[in-house]
């Protein structure tokens, strides 16, 4: 596991964006061998959004071959539903870009066949050979994607229900009503996210540090569900300061000299 660690959001985001036109120019896809991109929603990649939707329009980055899989969405809640996540990754990111439609994977929420559905999403990761770079967000609890705690860390794509914890995070997007919330969602795996061939997670803000810290420094246990990336040959948590804040001194002295050594 690397940890990154910037002084503040805006930095978190330059980093995780050069990170990311980094690793897609590396692998120079073709329409025979694209680049599979996961892709979170939420607060904490819009400004990844924004400068990724600069790169390409400064000429300097293209997703003319790049696939996307969105990582969750809500059940009940369809693509032109302004409230899930498909809508929200159009509208904050991918319209701004050269992607093309075919090239986008997103879970349907409105399936009245949870199973069939998420074995179709499955499958569809398994076509282009697995995932280069699965970035995602962390929730309060340790939870990534919708996996809450105590999750399997084994488990592929399914339905689950949504801890009240999560719930009340979301709320803040359905007019801070948490009765507005779905309480069930779609959700890519763990099991299904730790075969990408590399995973980094955003962190930003004091609300996050005891979830980066129960990650990086605790216990593998399903309690917290990013522990898992412990586990992972090539994981990179990317935080501001504020959400290292309770990591322990001589960790954040460690990660902050190693990555003054690589991108």
């Amino acid at each position: 596991m690397r940890v990154i660690i910037e002084p503040n959001y805006e930095e978190l985001s330059l980093w995780a964006a050069q990170y990311i036109a980094y690793r897609i120019k590396k692998h120079k896809p073709s329409p025979k061998r694209p680049f599979v991109l996961g892709l979170p929603s939420g607060s904490t990649p819009l400004g990844l959004f924004k400068y990724l939707a600069q790169y390409y329009k400064d000429g300097t980055l293209s997703f003319e071959n790049v696939i996307f899989f969105g990582m969750t969405e809500y059940a009940g809640i369809g693509a032109g539903d302004p409230h899930g996540f498909q809508y929200f990754l159009w509208d904050n990111f991918l319209k701004f870009v050269n992607v093309k439609k075919e090239h986008v994977y997103f879970l349907n929420g409105l399936t009245t066949d949870f199973a069939k559905e998420c074995a179709a999403y499955e499958k569809n990761l398994h076509k282009y050979g697995g995932v280069h770079l699965f970035v995602g967000g962390i929730g309060v609890e340790g939870h990534i994607a919708f996996n809450e705690p105590f999750s399997s860390l084994t488990s592929r794509t399914r339905a689950t229900m949504l801890a009240q914890s999560t719930i009340h995070a979301n709320s803040r997007f359905f007019d801070n009503d948490e009765k507005k919330v779905p309480t069930i969602a779609l959700t890519i795996g763990i099991g299904t996210m730790m075969e990408a061939e590399e995973i980094l997670i955003l962190a930003s803000g004091s609300q996050k540090a005891a979830a980066i810290q129960a990650t990086v420094e605790g216990n593998l246990t399903h309690a917290c569900p990013a522990s898992c990336l412990q586990m992972h040959p090539q994981s990179i948590i990317a935080c501001d300061d504020a959400a290292a804040a309770q990591l322990s001194q001589k960790t954040i002295a460690y990660f902050k000299e190693l990555g003054r050594h690589s991108i």
